[in-house]
This record gives C-alpha cells, sequence and structure tokens, in this order.
C-alpha cells in the first residue's frame, strides 16, 4: 500500500475518531430549561460570559436584557408570563441559551423570544466551535419539551446571525423580507473620515440645512449626561412617536402595550441595560430625539422622535449624523439603526443586513394557522391597510384593536 492509496483509509479513520469525540462531546452536554427568576438569577453570571464571548448584535438575547423582562412581568403582576429559557451546558460552563417566552392566545399557544413585544431581534447565544443547526434544535426540542405549543416565532432574524444558520429545514418564512441598516466604524480612523465617504452633494445638503437653522437661533447636539435628563429623552421620544403614530393611523406591538411606557421609564434607574439619550436642540428646544441601548461596544436605536413643522431642513437626517458622531466620539465600533430600512438611514449606513420572520410548526393546528395566517392572510391584509388613507386607516386600526 503506498501514501497514496492509504489517504482515503486514513482520512475515514480521522473522520471517525472526530465523529466519535463530537458524538462523546455532544452527549456530555446537559440541556436544562429555566423557568423561574430564581433559576435565572442562579445562571446569570455565567450567561454574562457567555455574551461578552459571543459575536453578534446580541442584545435583546442578553442577560441584562432578560432581567429587565423579569422585572417589569415582576412588577406589572403579570401571573401569565411564562419563561421558557433553554441553555446548553458543558459541566459548569453555560455554552448555549436560546430565551423563550410562551405567548397563549385565544386560538393559539407559541413559543417568542423572551420580551418579544418590546424586542427588536431574534437570536441565540451560542459559544464558537459549536454547530448552529445541531444547537438550536437541542435548545428548541427542550423548550417545547416544557412548554408544549402550536408553534414557534422567531420575528426579525437577522441573516449574519447564529439562529439563521441554525434555523432548522422545516421553518417557515413569514412577513416581508426587511433591512437592518448599520454604520460600522471599523474602516475609519474617527468620524472626520467616515463623514468623507457621505456623497459631497449629501453633505452639502446638511450643511445648507444646518446654517438655515442657525440663522434662527443656536442649534446644539446634547448628550444626556444623568439619569433625569435620560429619563426626559425617553418621555418625549415616547409621546412623540405615539402622537405620530396615531396620525398615520398605525400602531406597532409596542405601542399597543399599555405598559410600555412603564418598561422604557423604568430603564434609566438600571445598571445593566447602559443607554445613550440624544437631543438636537434649537433655540434651547428639541427638534429631533433619540435614545437607544449600549452593548458590547455597539449602539442600538431603539426610539427617536422629531419636529415634523422643521421637515424642510431635515432634523431627523441631521440628528442621526449627531448620534453617529456621538458614537464614535465614546469609541463604539458601530451603531445598528435596525429595522425598518428609512431613506434618513440609508444616508449614513454603511451597509444593511438582510431582516427575515420565521416560524416552526409543531402541531397540526400551528401549521393550519401559520399557512392561513402567517403567510397568506395577514400580508395581505397588512398590504390592503396600508395603501389605505390615513384617516380610514386610523379608524380600522381602533376599531380591530390591534396593530400590524
Amino acid at each position: 500500500m503506498t501514501l497514496f492509496t492509504a489517504l482515503p483509509a486514513a482520512d475515514e479513520r480521522a473522520r471517525t475518531r472526530t465523529a466519535s469525540r463530537s458524538a462523546a462531546r455532544a452527549h456530555a452536554l446537559r440541556v436544562d430549561v429555566v423557568q423561574t427568576r430564581e433559576a435565572f438569577d442562579a445562571i446569570a453570571q455565567r450567561w454574562e460570559g457567555l455574551e461578552n464571548d459571543a459575536e453578534g448584535a446580541l442584545l435583546f438575547q442578553g442577560s441584562g436584557w432578560a432581567r429587565a423582562i423579569f422585572d417589569f412581568e415582576a412588577t406589572r403582576g403579570n401571573t401569565g408570563f411564562t419563561p421558557v429559557v433553554a441553555t446548553l451546558n458543558d459541566g459548569q460552563r453555560l455554552v448555549a441559551v436560546l430565551p423563550l417566552e410562551l405567548v397563549r392566545t385565544r386560538l393559539r399557544s407559541f413559543l417568542a423570544p423572551l420580551g418579544h413585544a418590546f424586542s427588536q431581534y431574534s437570536d441565540a447565544l451560542i459559544a464558537t466551535g459549536l454547530d448552529p443547526r445541531e444547537t438550536v434544535s437541542r435548545l428548541l426540542r427542550a423548550a417545547i419539551s416544557a412548554a408544549p405549543c402550536d408553534a414557534v416565532s422567531f420575528l426579525k432574524v437577522r441573516s449574519d446571525s447564529v439562529l439563521a444558520k441554525g434555523m432548522p429545514a422545516n421553518h417557515m418564512v413569514t412577513g416581508t423580507e426587511q433591512g437592518a441598516p448599520y454604520v460600522s466604524f471599523s474602516a475609519f480612523d474617527d468620524y472626520a473620515a467616515f463623514f468623507q465617504t457621505i456623497k459631497p452633494k449629501t453633505r452639502k445638503n446638511l450643511r445648507n440645512a444646518r446654517n438655515r437653522l442657525e440663522r434662527d437661533g443656536a442649534l446644539i447636539h446634547h448628550v444626556a449626561e444623568n439619569a433625569h435628563e435620560r429619563l426626559g429623552v425617553i418621555e418625549r421620544t415616547l409621546s412623540g412617536r405615539a402622537e405620530r403614530l396615531r396620525d398615520q393611523g398605525l400602531s406597532s406591538r409596542a405601542f399597543r402595550d399599555t405598559t410600555f411606557a412603564d418598561f422604557c421609564t423604568a430603564l434609566p434607574s438600571r445598571n445593566d441595560m447602559p443607554l445613550m439619550a440624544m437631543s438636537l436642540l434649537h433655540n434651547g428646544e428639541p427638534i429631533a430625539e433619540q435614545w437607544g441601548f449600549l452593548h458590547k461596544q455597539r449602539y442600538y436605536a431603539f426610539i427617536a422622535s422629531r419636529d415634523f413643522g422643521n421637515s424642510e431642513e431635515s432634523p431627523g437626517k441631521l440628528h442621526l449624523g449627531e448620534v453617529i458622531h456621538a458614537c464614535a466620539d465614546v469609541g463604539l465600533h458601530g451603531a445598528d439603526l435596525m429595522v425598518p430600512v428609512m431613506p434618513y438611514k440609508l444616508t449614513w449606513a454603511t451597509e444593511v443586513i438582510t431582516v427575515r420572520d420565521y416560524a416552526l410548526p409543531v402541531t397540526p393546528r400551528g401549521i393550519v394557522l401559520l399557512h392561513l395566517w402567517d403567510k397568506t392572510l395577514r400580508p395581505l391584509f397588512k398590504n390592503a391597510v396600508l395603501n389605505m388613507p390615513k384617516g380610514l386607516r386610523g379608524m380600522l386600526m381602533k376599531a380591530v384593536g390591534r396593530s400590524l
């Protein structure tokens, strides 16, 4: 036997040894399901260690977000809150977390990401080196076993996420494909270098808009310096955003929840959910404001509002530039502008990440409802409503008491 004829056999033996080691390791891994606050507290430190090592846009899968949701549901006395956090452990080391909760409606029950009504991305925390498909499948089996349901819903899954890579083969894509604009600072020495990549005509238009505003008074960008100032920005943006949605005859899962404002206004007092809150002030009055979360050197834009009386001067676009400048100045790696894609975001974005909604049927009822409502009727209804005059749309949304 020559070296060349021995290679296939050697390769096969190597593959067999690798498969045996993988099988042995997989057997050694232990799956648990966390369903109480006490159980969460017991793993919180290891959870934080895992999220620090994992890659991706993982704010809404972090231990801080989970703790904030546990606290919020306890504060509002939600006896129907059913956390289902599937974990994978290698001895004492936490190597994967899929944070979910069980949601029950009149027609079905489904598992959704923890805090799904307020979060913006669905994902999982998985340590480097684990196979995403195998790991997600194990976590899902454990979650469904602990909390039987008709389906699993993953809204807003980024195409670059570990959850997208590990999505089970029986998944369904629901809804309309979207995009999440992102500003990366990694290729630039500073904000000035980044700003030079903006189209010259756009830079000129921004400069002219700023000059027109400054002729009428001082234009200042202010980053909130304490919890009191951050709370003020949060309250004003919540009010401004809610008013804008009403004017447009629209709503959202978050704003449909009457306690969403309570969740947001409690955030400035927390130590585990760092925030940035910023205002563009003209003559001392805010004409555009925005706030969001800081997590692993990334800013997540959460809620923004602006004075539509100054629309000709593009206060939202001007302010977003100042927001990005502030993020660069404090050494962040990037700013996630999140769904949806909008022209003023694209002015500044260095890339747009594809975002999709996924669902996994579990029972025959789940299969029927996912096909009938999520894939067929809901998209048709949404398209019809969005094409209505905003007055009629507003009356319809008020009558049905829900968002799209």
